[in-house]
């Protein structure tokens, strides 16, 4: 006796909630999440065991690579324009409207001052370039970080100072750098470290 064949059913499922979900996710998460701020240099941080965060903003942000070159930022494009004036002022360079908002846009930085004009002219994409990053001086004979520092303090005393320096940064170049802090008067600071993992607790056991 022959088989019965039963027909097919094409099936149709409705997307159309789905959809709607999958959207309002994904502006949900474009509206809520915190975009990194570019840097001046890369840095792999320590890892510790602290969950503390620091604020996101009113940073004054010390960054220090792995060679001991030394990079500086802060918040508020407003900030950084007084800022560059400010210190235009002390070492007798004057500054464009053009390129003190060049500056406002710039995170992080790493020149001395005589090559700033410079470094402002380069189109953004050139100023990547890790020939440009010099470092800030902060030796005993130019200090110039010294003067970033203090110059930022001036304008906005609600900046709470961080320092982000690189695993193998060596130890007297994070010395020297909190003695300069310690003659302006800044005891307080955060380092800014990775968390540190279960694996990371396990290798050194």
């Amino acid at each position: 006796m022959p088989k019965v064949k039963i027909p097919r059913k094409s099936t149709a499922i409705d997307m159309t909630a789905m959809c709607d979900v999958a959207f309002l996710l994904l502006t949900f998460f474009m509206l809520t999440s915190n975009f990194t701020k570019k840097e001046a240099a890369f840095v792999n941080t320590p890892a510790s065991i602290s969950e503390i965060k620091i604020p996101e903003r009113n940073i004054m942000l010390i960054l220090v690579d792995a060679k001991g070159k030394v990079f500086f930022g802060i918040d508020g494009q407003d900030n950084r324009m007084a800022l560059l004036e400010k210190m235009g002022t002390t070492y007798n360079i004057t500054f464009s409207q053009n390129e003190l908002k060049e500056f406002s846009l710039i995170n992080s930085f790493g020149v001395p001052m005589n090559r700033m004009k410079a470094f402002l002219s380069l189109k953004p994409e050139d100023r990547d370039n890790p020939a440009n990053a010099l470092g800030i001086p902060c030796d005993s004979i130019d200090n110039q970080f010294k003067n970033w520092v203090s110059s930022a303090r001036s304008i906005s005393s609600e900046y709470r100072i961080a320092i982000k320096a690189d695993q193998s940064t060596a130890y007297p170049v994070i010395k020297k750098l909190m003695g300069t802090l310690q003659d302006l008067k800044e005891n307080r600071y955060n380092l800014i470290t990775s968390l540190e993992t279960a694996a990371d607790l396990e290798n050194k056991q």
